[in-house]
């Protein structure tokens, strides 16, 4: 027994010896091949789970797939889309890598629900603008459940389907199959919207899990050696293509959809060891073919893609054969529906209803009240359709992309014939006046305000040289984008710029502007304002509970660009709208103008509110340098206007001229205090019993 337990005790220790020694050994060739955890293609540090819920459905699924992700190990994060900022946020949750996961309910006539419609809209401009690029969201991985109903077949999970388009166009990576969630029993894969969430979900989280171990499926650890995998960066280089290549054969139905990372590993599974099948091999190669063709297709449209020039922010592409159109054929119908008439691929012109107002003699807007314009002769328009920013506030449809010019001749003819057009059809309308219907036929006002940023027309100096060559005034808004161009301007009647917040961080949340210098431009905006000669403007947008608060602010900044005129407007609500977020709650009441501007004006010591326009919720604080005897001067003597720009022109800018040239004497039923309110008496007020929606407004 003594000699049997001496013998066991040996064989024991040699054997813990060989398993050390094997184990040791097994660790070595790792270390040597290159695969450490430093090269691990995925590590995943949380899960964001981001909702679109108008029931609860949506938000429920969230907090359960959350509770399970935790479970395994993970934080997770569960946020209301409404509550997120994709701007500020989205493109760090691929650096910081974050596997971020979408559960989006399709609402209403397949649009998204009201807590998602801000992320929607963002995501769906950024997608098409180029200022964001097409590698925007480049590492940020994520997966789509989408929830529908296919009763609805026209809409089934709409949503879901273009989210996951957006983040694709974006460069975003899917890391499985989008799932789609049916509240239509008969039609669920599943047999409920419930189950077919269930099924989903053990698949994210096998996924999920396989990218926090790395995502092995990138190297199966096969070399063709049948050592140890010294490779494997360049196995993973030759994976990541050949996943590219599949994702990019897509099926006519779904453009954007692919096959699951599930898929792929399966497949990945069957091709062990060196030999591919001969199917298989086609299916790469076609795949590599087509991701090829997509690559110098994207190539190609980087060539025509448009930059930034030194001048006027913007340059034609070289070919004028191959360059893009700035209205699409849906741009230009959904434009067209809503009263704009286009001119070539990059102008618009519409009827104001101020200018309709005005035929029928029921008074004018604004500008008529502070400076005499003539509204029922006064033609809205805009030679670009661009923008530098997407305001909250603005109901008109705003397109980022400057891909073309045109003849500034060409622009102005078709601008006035259409707007004659436009004119004519009210002949013979009852209660339009003849005598204003022959004036409104003869253009004498031009508000370059239309939609867009007209100042990054490259030609925008000639087409304002066009229109004093018709004595047409110029009244020219831009969003303080464009320092340089300002500078650059010829004289102009009225020269605005808006000024809708006066913080860094409110003009951002208010304006959403594309630049990321913004604040810089827009400071050095209102430098270059303060240098012109000719009447200038700044004009505020009240948005209550928005940018109301920040008065001491405001005033540093009109004191940068010292203009003539500040211009206080409380926001219009038109109605819902998809390219606004505001409501009825952030428009303020006419006495809340009325009070805001009178604090500012006493904190401005050489301005003073002139005049009012009750109807538009509207002030006017004047430099006081306009106040002559006691008498104020905002109006314009448009005839000395064209005959002083005319002499500037004739003499190659050096007989220049100031804004005290041209004024003229207002009218008292214009001033602040009046009876009238800015209202003209030549015309009668007009009130309607049931009032609609419009969002025609100037």
């Amino acid at each position: 027994a003594l000699l049997f337990g001496i013998w066991f005790s040996v064989k024991m220790a040699l054997k813990k010896k060989s398993v050390s020694s094997d184990t040791n050994s097994s660790h070595k060739p790792a270390k040597s091949s290159g695969c450490s955890d430093k090269e691990k293609v995925v590590h995943v540090s949380g899960v964001k789970i981001f909702y679109g819920s108008q029931t609860g459905t949506a938000k429920g699924f969230a907090k359960e797939l959350s509770a399970e992700v935790e479970a395994s190990g993970l934080p997770c994060e569960v946020i209301d889309l409404k509550d997120y900022d994709p701007d500020d946020q989205l493109a760090d949750e691929g650096t910081n890598k974050i596997v971020c996961v979408f559960l989006l309910a399709t609402y209403t006539d397949g649009q998204p629900t009201e807590n998602a419609e801000w992320f929607c809209k963002w995501l769906e401009e950024a997608s098409t603008d180029f200022r964001y690029g097409k590698t925007y969201l480049k590492g940020l991985k994520y997966a789509i459940f989408g929830l529908g109903n296919s009763v609805y077949t026209g809409h089934y999970n709409t949503v879901g389907k273009t989210v996951d388009k957006w983040l694709w166009m974006l460069s975003a990576s899917r890391i499985m199959t989008r799932g789609e969630g049916d509240c239509n029993v008969v039609n669920s894969k599943h047999g409920s919207i419930q189950a077919d969430f269930i099924a989903w979900k053990v698949k994210f989280l096998n996924r999920l899990k396989k990218l926090v171990k790395g995502d092995k499926k990138t190297c199966s650890g096969n070399c063709k050696n049948g050592g140890s995998c010294k490779n494997k960066t360049k196995h993973e280089h030759e994976h990541e293509e050949e996943g590219d290549a599949v994702q990019s054969t897509n099926n006519e139905e779904d453009l954007f959809e692919s096959s699951s990372d599930d898929e792929e590993s399966a497949l990945q599974d069957e091709r062990k060891g060196p030999v591919v099948d001969m199917e298989d091999l086609g299916n790469i190669i076609n795949g590599v073919k087509k991701a090829k063709v997509r690559k110098m297709e994207e190539d190609k449209d980087e060539e025509q893609m448009v930059k930034l020039s030194k001048l006027n922010g913007f340059k034609r592409a070289e070919d004028e054969e191959e360059k893009r159109e700035m209205i699409t054929p849906a741009l230009r119908d959904a434009l067209t529906k809503q009263g704009y008439k286009l001119i070539g691929s990059h102008s618009g012109v519409k009827l104001c209803r101020w200018t309709k107002s005005m035929l029928r003699g029921r008074g004018g807007c604004y500008k008529h009240t502070f400076y005499g314009i003539e509204s029922h002769r006064c033609m809205e328009t805009t030679p670009s359709l661009a923008c530098a920013n997407k305001c909250v506030f603005c109901w008109r449809y705003v397109y980022t992309t400057w891909a073309q010019s045109g003849a500034g001749r060409k622009i102005l003819n078709d601008s006035l014939e259409k707007h004659q057009n436009m004119i004519r059809e009210f002949k013979g309308v009852p209660g339009v006046k003849p005598e204003r219907y022959e004036e409104g036929l003869a253009v004498k006002h031009c508000a370059l305000s239309l939609v867009g940023e007209p100042i990054m027309y490259p030609e925008i100096n000639a087409f304002l040289h066009l229109l004093h060559s018709h004595r047409i005034s110029s009244f020219l808004v831009t969003n303080a984008q464009f320092p340089e161009e300002i500078r650059n301007l010829v004289p102009v009647t009225q020269l605005y710029v808006s000024v809708d917040a006066s913080t860094k961080n409110s003009l951002k949340k208010i304006d959403r502007p594309l630049f990321k210098d913004f604040w810089p431009r827009f400071l050095d905006c209102l430098k270059a304002l303060g240098e012109k000669k000719q009447r200038t403007v700044y004009r505020l947008t009240l948005v209550k509970a928005w940018n109301v608060e920040e008065m001491l602010a405001y005033a540093d900044l009109i004191a940068m660009g010292q203009p003539d005129f500040i211009e206080v407007k409380g926001v219009t609500y038109c109605g819902e709208s998809t390219a606004s977020s505001l409501t009825m709650a952030n428009v303020p009441w006419h006495q809340e103008v009325v009070s805001f501007v009178q604090q500012l004006a006493d904190m401005l010591p050489q301005y003073e509110i002139a005049c009012e326009h009750e109807h538009s919720n509207c002030l006017l604080i004047a430099h006081t340098k306009f106040k002559i005897d006691g008498e104020w001067w905002t109006w314009i003597d448009y005839e000395r206007f064209q005959e002083l720009v005319q002499a500037y022109e004739d003499t190659g800018g050096q007989q220049s001229f100031s804004s005290l040239d041209y004024m003229a004497k207002t009218p008292a039923w214009a001033l602040f205090g009046a009876e009238e309110q800015g209202f003209d008496p030549a015309d009668t007020r007009f009130q309607r019993r049931n009032k609609t929606k419009n969002i025609s407004g100037c």
